[in-house]
């Protein structure tokens, strides 16, 4: 008796790689709503300007732009008021990062007590941060003003001096737009350390404090390391925000004086749209993002080690 095999035929569509392919069509079909923003508003934008930075691009030129290499990269090399504004920069994000998460991991660590009134003291910590940065520069220019400002009028009622014109001294002025960042700042600092420390066990803290160990102990051995992880993502975040900050400190000083607040971001605006060189102002935007690429990376390749490690 011979046996007659069945054949069957395979139907449409079940195969296990159809299937995978099926999925990821849909995947991208719900991410595409979102993607088509960030390619048109960040991805489009980004790589026009590094087109931009290797052509010789100027505002009323008759003429039609020509693409001249690297000549824009090769003078801003030469360029010493460039690599001014850089390090003008670098004052200014180190200044207002540091002293922020300090202030701020303090102020975390107040609001995680048991206290009264803790949840208005939590909204009023973030009050800066529902501030334009416009609106906070005007208020900042108000408590700086020399004549009528409440800094000076404060220093005056403690026969502290006649006052000064902060915004505008060669040696006030950085520090003063420091400490309105570093103010402005503040909030998000804190509400993302206050996250962090709401995640840290109380029964840790207990068990440490039974075994005797003092509050600093705890932080150290029980807060920290719980906390560290959130310490670095903010501060490497806090640290490129504020090397790109741009309209804080052009209501404040508009980059004066004498060039003293003149950030990077700063300087590369003046020359696109004051003095029309639309090319050059692109080689210092590339800079600046090749910079913050540089950032990313040291933050990225130290989380991913820290991860191996752990």
């Amino acid at each position: 008796m011979t046996e007659v095999a069945e054949v069957r035929t395979p139907v449409a569509g079940t195969h296990p790689r159809a299937g995978l392919r099926a999925a990821h069509r849909g995947a991208w079909f719900l991410v595409l709503p979102a993607l088509i923003p960030i390619l048109l508003l960040s991805v489009g934008p980004l790589l026009y300007g590094v087109l931009l930075a290797f052509t010789d691009a100027q505002s009323g030129r008759t003429a039609a732009t020509r693409w001249i290499g690297a000549l824009n990269f090769r003078d801003l090399l030469h360029d010493t008021l460039f690599w001014e504004s850089f390090r003008i920069g670098l004052v200014w994000a180190a200044g207002v990062t540091v002293p922020q998460f300090l202030l701020a991991l303090g102020l975390a660590l107040l609001l995680n007590q048991d206290l009264r009134l803790r949840g208005l003291a939590r909204a009023l910590a973030i009050v800066p941060w529902a501030m334009p940065e416009v609106v906070v520069g005007i208020m900042w220019r108000l408590v700086y003003n020399p004549d009528a400002g409440v800094l000076n009028e404060t220093l005056r009622d403690l026969g502290l001096g006649d006052g000064r014109d902060w915004l505008s001294g060669l040696a006030t002025a950085l520090p003063a737009v420091i400490v309105v960042g570093v103010w402005a700042g503040l909030p998000q600092t804190t509400v993302a350390l206050l996250a962090g420390l709401q995640n840290v066990p109380r029964e840790l803290h207990e068990a440490a404090a039974v075994d005797g160990a003092g509050a600093w102990r705890r932080f150290r051995t029980v807060t920290w390391p719980a906390l560290r992880p959130v310490a670095l993502a903010i501060t490497a975040l806090n640290l490129i925000w504020n090397l790109n900050s741009f309209a804080l400190v052009y209501v404040l000083t508009a980059g004066g004086p004498g060039g003293q607040t003149r950030l990077p971001m700063l300087f590369a605006y003046e020359e696109a749209f004051r003095y029309g060189q639309f090319g050059y102002a692109a080689a210092m935007g590339c800079v600046l993002v090749a910079v913050v690429s540089v950032l990313l990376a040291v933050f990225l390749a130290g989380r991913l080690r820290g991860g191996e490690d752990a």
